[in-house]
């Protein structure tokens, strides 16, 4: 069954909007897990808009899934990540004032910088892994940096879903191939849904996680935190 891991920074969001504790960032991570998520996300970005270091500090310790922390890998990112021994890293190649994750790395150019990060986290014992494109020159690349997992981009698969879901989901099924035959673990995320989430996790060889946070969120205002939690498993169970 694929693990969902529960991407918490639009909670954060709307607690920093008023600057006090509502909603709760840290008692939302406990209620998602106790709902049935399997793993707690979170990004915190250099201007810390919404999940700030001071949260990974206070979740880490409450946490008893997996925590996956991502993040554009900058010195200050990396010790926050081993200071909090979080459970898994997930790079990505977001600018400094980025809104959102839009691209993946090219693992090709930025191999020895990518190598050498990924290093320094193996040795502090956090598994790894690179967002990346549905290419699969890239996941190709990706193996020889040494992570243990690469996150595929799906920001494109959910915008051509609606069109034709075999067409939109191809790529994946190639780039998953791909990772498959290299030995690497597959996790993906990013604009994934209660619409196209089933029929991506069905299709896509070797899927081990999926990190949804924003669709989730927005859904939880209409349906319920719970009830939209057990929606989105129920769509990862077949």
């Amino acid at each position: 069954m694929v693990r969902l891991s529960v991407n918490i920074n639009k909670i954060a969001t709307l607690r920093n909007a008023r600057g006090h504790n509502m909603p709760d960032v840290q008692k939302a991570a406990i209620d998602i897990e106790r709902y049935g998520a399997e793993g707690i996300t979170v990004h915190p970005r250099p201007d810390q808009r919404h999940i700030t270091y001071k949260d990974v500090q206070l979740l880490r310790p409450i946490v008893k899934t997996e925590f996956n922390i991502e993040g554009y890998p900058s010195e200050d990112f990396i010790k926050l990540v081993i200071d909090n021994h979080a459970d898994q890293v997930t790079l990505v190649p977001d600018l400094p004032g980025q809104l959102t994750s839009d691209h993946g790395w090219d693992t090709k150019t930025y191999k020895k910088e990518l190598s050498e990060i990924i290093a320094r986290f193996k040795d502090a014992g956090i598994r790894t892994s690179i967002f990346v494109d549905a290419v699969p020159e890239m996941v190709y690349h990706a193996v020889e940096t040494g992570t243990d997992r690469v996150e595929l981009y799906t920001e494109s698969y959910a915008s051509g879903y609606a069109a034709n879901p075999e067409t939109a989901v191809l790529p994946f099924v190639k780039a998953a191939r791909a990772a498959v035959e290299v030995g690497l673990g597959i996790n993906a995320g990013h604009d994934l849904n209660l619409d196209n989430l089933r029929y991506f996790a069905q299709n896509v060889e070797g899927l081990l996680e999926v990190s949804i946070g924003h669709a989730l969120i927005c859904d939880a205002l209409y349906l319920g935190l719970e009830n939209t939690v057990h929606m989105y498993k129920r769509c990862l169970e077949f």
